[in-house]
């Protein structure tokens, strides 16, 4: 192995595995717009990502707390305290899941949900770092797994994107269309419940079927649906997209613009702000001094500000502390390394440093190692030693402390 040779592109990328669709015809044809259904060939599609004996070993063997469980009966959410309880010797919590409760709650038509799957699940984990970085938007998942003929919520829209994958089991599914298209964070489906309700109602749905073990359906944000289960119990994983909106830009583009004086100054001493007479003129003055100030911002100040809320809005690869620490004090010349999968950054050249941007910090390197850490961050495996324009000592300095600070693992690491 030797030098930083390109990673080979995946043969099935995350994105196309839910969608049968290239990056460029997803984004053309649905991406925020439509609707997709696809139809599984295999019913064990997605088995690797989790099955109903994975439900069983996260609820009974991996000590779940709140809020990483959910149960939800009649399209309201279950008080925790009628599952959850102390976590015995040794353990001084006082919400850890009771698996015996739960069983008792899901023999009664309670359908369970368990949360941030992207955190607790391996398989799930690296599912959503990859589709994460196709994406460009951070993702979450959750399970849902719903008791024989039991319906878990009333219509409702999410305020995020998502993809439904069908585990186990059948569900039907009715969709329609939005009554408050591309909702933001704070617009939930609540605020519109009275219009949600007759929409499902009285509308046909824009999709009425019944999923099965290996399809997937794409929903854009603010699109209702409602799902029951049909016979046996059925499990479905829903991975779901924090898209950055354009809305995110107009509040990067507002904090910036309280450098400017002229925005910051006070209104006049007596001003009654409830008299549109008085208000007025103020507003007037207010929007000529916006344009001026949203001109003096760069895209590089809104970049930066945006970039925050996407890079912090997921996790990257997971990193085996133990393991790495052992290969960096063991490091030499011919190990392999590779930029951490699903990891924000960006470097910049600045004077005699590059800066290395990351999540919640950034690194200051000397500019001489420019080449090298922009070798190491390509995404191929790199062999130490044939990094460019460094000798090997000081490429050994390089990629230990690069690993040390969870930028790069071994390229073993799995």
């Amino acid at each position: 192995m030797t030098g930083c040779p390109a990673p080979a592109p995946p043969r099935h990328t995350a994105l196309a595995r839910v969608t049968g669709l290239d990056a460029a015809e997803f984004g053309a044809r649905h991406w925020g717009r439509a609707p997709r259904l696809v139809r599984g060939a295999d019913a064990d599609a997605f088995r690797d990502l989790l099955d109903l004996d994975g439900v069983d070993e996260l609820l009974s063997r991996r000590g779940l707390r709140t809020p990483f469980l959910r149960l939800a009966r009649n399209g309201s959410v279950v008080d925790s305290s009628s599952f959850t309880g102390a976590g015995g010797v040794g353990a001084e919590i006082g919400d850890q899941v009771h698996d015996d409760k739960v069983a008792a709650l899901f023999a009664e038509g309670t359908t369970v949900v368990l949360q941030a799957l992207h955190r607790t699940w391996p398989a799930v984990i690296d599912f959503a770092v990859a589709l994460s970085a196709e994406l460009g938007h951070p993702v979450q998942a959750n399970a849902y797994v719903t008791p024989p003929s039991s319906r878990g919520f009333s219509a409702h829209y999410d305020v995020h994107d998502v993809f439904v994958l069908q585990l186990a089991g059948r569900k039907h599914w009715t969709v329609h269309a939005p009554v408050h298209p591309d909702p933001l964070r704070d617009q939930p489906w609540n605020a519109h419940a009275t219009a949600v309700a007759a929409r499902a109602r009285d509308d046909t749905p824009a999709i009425d079927t019944v999923m099965e073990p290996g399809d997937v359906m794409y929903l854009p944000r603010g699109w209702l649906h409602a799902a029951t289960a049909l016979g046996d119990v059925s499990a479905h994983l829903t991975v779901g997209v924090h898209v950055v909106t354009r809305f995110a830009l107009v509040e990067a583009l507002t904090a910036l613009v309280a450098h400017d004086e002229q925005l910051r100054g006070s209104l006049p001493l007596g001003i009654d702000v409830a008299d549109p007479a008085q208000l007025g003129p103020h507003i007037d003055a207010v929007r000529a001094a916006l344009v001026a100030a949203l001109d003096r911002v760069s895209a590089d100040d809104v970049a930066r500000r945006v970039r925050g809320r996407v890079w912090t809005g997921g996790r990257p690869e997971p990193v085996r502390p133990v393991a790495v620490a052992t290969f960096v004090e063991h490091l030499a010349a011919g190990d392999g390394v590779r930029r951490r999968a699903g990891l924000r950054y960006r470097l910049v050249h600045q004077g005699e440093h590059v800066l290395l941007a990351l999540p919640d910090r950034q690194i200051t390197l000397p500019a001489a190692t420019e080449a090298a850490v922009r070798a190491l961050t390509s995404g191929g495996t790199c062999t130490v030693g044939s990094l460019p324009g460094m000798d090997e000592a000081d490429q050994v300095v390089l990629v230990r402390r690069l690993l040390r600070e969870g930028v790069l693992v071994p390229a073993t690491h799995e």
